[in-house]
């Protein structure tokens, strides 16, 4: 299976409003850690979420290897660094 591009290995620390929004999971996109539709015509597809709790940190992967995504599980420490 191909892997996913690694924007970044740490995740994004993201403050959200309540909403729907899509992560990138291909690791293309110019808006990271969202969808801009870089990822047409590959493998991947962005993953939809909700945020219903009031504004809030949430911990976005980075590294696109995380087993709980959109969300980090800190799989991006026993990475080796880019």
């Amino acid at each position: 299976m191909t892997e996913p591009e690694m924007p970044q290995q740490a995740p994004y620390a993201l403050h959200l409003e309540p909403g729907e929004y899509w992560w990138c999971a291909c690791g293309r996109s110019a808006s990271q850690p969202f969808c801009d539709g870089s990822h047409k015509g590959g493998p991947f597809t962005p993953m939809k979420f909700v945020v219903t709790r009031k504004a809030r940190t949430q911990w976005l992967c980075g590294c696109k290897r995380s087993k709980h995504k959109p969300f980090c599980d800190g799989r991006h420490n026993r990475l080796k660094d880019i």
